[in-house]
């Protein structure tokens, strides 16, 4: 079914040739074994996936770089929240990167076209940049990816991932270690087996002091990104035209 869902999803995206998702070129039949059916699908060829690319940068990315990765990432993600499609798995290994530094967004097996209020199963996106209300088990849509994106633009920064967490409760600590505690009129009591005065959060640490190269502008944005409240983070539209995107120097 998994399979299925995929193509059916990416025949759906392959219609607007949008330039920032993998395309689908064809799906070949192979022999049938018993009950199953084997399948092939063929996409078109990009050389290697953003945690390639970020491996083979080992000195880092200009502004101008990270702005435009960032971008292709933010049109592609706008896109699929614009054809109510969650992706829920997005992480280096499922963005793409073309030989000349284009973003294509991929692996859409865990995409589901969404409904409001819906809950969606729990076994989604790499635990490092999975949402808090993914990690706490509440219902959610479209900003369990822009937290995603707002892990990765760290990582372009930083060449090295934001929150490494080994369980969802250590991923939660580690997230408030880093962008402190929610205040408790935030936190679901009501809806979540985890109370909020569980976690103590013990040497703090910010973002801009873990890469010190993060201008204001891309601070700003990030932490619009990973904020605890679902409901107040920035859409991908809305990053798309944040300050940052548009301040000058944008070549440094």
């Amino acid at each position: 079914m998994s399979t299925l869902r995929e193509i059916a999803l990416l025949r759906q995206l392959n219609s607007h040739e949008h330039p920032n998702i993998v395309k689908l070129l064809d799906i070949c039949h192979g022999q049938q074994i018993g009950r199953e059916l084997i399948m092939y699908l063929v996409f078109e060829h990009v050389e290697q996936d953003l945690a390639t690319y970020i491996e083979r940068h080992s000195k880092g990315f200009s502004t101008f770089q990270i702005r435009e990765l960032t971008r292709e990432i933010l049109n592609g993600v706008d896109f699929l929240h614009s054809n109510r499609i969650v992706h829920r798995d997005l992480k280096p290994q499922n963005l793409l990167v073309t030989r000349d530094g284009h973003v294509k967004l991929a692996d859409f097996g865990l995409a589901k076209t969404y409904d409001f209020e819906m809950k969606l199963t729990s076994v989604v996106v790499t635990l490092w940049y999975r949402a808090p209300e993914v990690l706490l088990g509440l219902p959610y849509a479209t900003p369990v990816d822009i937290w995603s994106i707002g892990c990765i633009i760290v990582e372009l920064y930083s060449l090295k991932p934001l929150f490494c967490g080994t369980t969802e409760g250590d991923q939660l600590s580690k997230i408030f270690r880093v962008l402190g505690k929610p205040a408790q009129n935030e936190w679901p009591e009501e809806k979540v087996s985890i109370k909020w005065n569980s976690f103590d959060v013990i040497n703090q640490i910010r973002i801009d002091q873990i890469s010190p190269n993060i201008c204001e502008t891309a601070y700003n944005l990030i932490m619009s990104m990973l904020t605890f409240d679902p409901t107040k983070r920035i859409t991908a539209l809305e990053a798309l035209n944040h300050t940052y995107f548009n301040e000058e120097p944008i070549n440094t």
